[in-house]
C-alpha cells in the first residue's frame, strides 16, 4: 500500500518567480492603459524593463513577509498604507541604485509631485490599489499553492482523479478536479491549491 505524501508549500524562490511575473505583467498592462488614457493610443503599447522582474519579485516577497506578520495585528487598509510606503521606499532605492549605472527604466520628472524623478505622489492611489490586490489575491492564493511530487504531469486531471479513486470529471465525481491528500484539490501539473 502506497503512503500518501503531503504536498509541499512552494519555496521562496518559486513564490518570488510568481510575484515577479505578476508584477511584470501588471506593469505592461498599467503602462498600456496609461498610454491609452493620456494619448488615446488604441495600440495599447505596454512597456517595462527586465529589471522589473527583480524589482517586483523582491518587493512582493517582502510584502508577503509583512502580510504574515501584520494580518492579525492591524486592519487591511492600514496594511495597504504600510505596503504603499514600502513600495515607495523600494522604488526609490532600486531606482537610485540603477541610476548609478544609467539603467533606471523610469523617470517621473514630468510629474508635478515627483522626488528626484524616481518616485511621484501621483502614483499613491495606484500603488495603494495594487497593494490591496497583491495582498487579497496574489499573496493569499500563492501561499495556498502546494507542490505535489506524486502527481504525474502527463496525465489529465480526470485520469489522475480516477487513479486516486476520486472519479473527477465523471458523473457523480464531484466536478472539475480530483481530490488528493487531506481535501486538497489536485491538478495534473503537480501543483495543488488548498481548499
Amino acid at each position: 500500500m502506497a503512503t500518501a505524501v503531503t504536498p509541499e508549500p512552494l519555496t521562496a524562490l518559486s513564490r518570488w518567480y510568481l510575484y515577479a511575473i505578476h508584477g511584470y505583467f501588471c506593469e505592461v498592462m498599467f503602462t498600456a492603459a496609461w498610454e491609452f488614457v493620456v494619448n488615446c493610443n488604441w495600440k495599447f503599447p505596454g512597456v517595462t524593463s527586465v529589471w522589473a522582474l527583480f524589482i517586483y519579485g523582491t518587493c512582493i516577497l517582502i510584502v508577503e513577509r509583512m502580510y504574515l506578520r501584520l494580518r492579525g495585528r492591524c486592519p487591511v487598509l492600514l496594511r495597504c498604507i504600510i505596503y504603499t510606503l514600502w513600495t515607495y521606499l523600494w522604488e526609490f532605492g532600486t531606482g537610485l541604485l540603477l541610476r548609478q549605472f544609467n539603467a533606471c527604466p523610469w523617470d517621473y520628472s514630468q510629474f508635478k509631485y515627483n522626488f528626484m524623478g524616481l518616485i511621484t505622489a501621483e502614483y499613491a492611489l495606484p500603488w495603494f490599489c495594487a497593494s490591496f490586490i497583491v495582498e487579497r489575491l496574489v499573496i493569499r492564493n500563492t501561499l495556498r499553492l502546494r507542490y505535489d511530487e506524486a502527481a504525474e504531469p502527463a496525465r489529465a486531471a480526470g485520469e489522475q482523479a480516477d487513479a486516486d479513486g476520486g472519479g473527477g470529471g465523471r458523473a457523480g465525481g464531484g466536478g472539475r478536479r480530483g481530490r488528493g491528500v487531506r481535501g486538497l484539490a489536485s491538478n495534473a501539473n503537480g501543483y495543488v491549491k488548498m481548499d
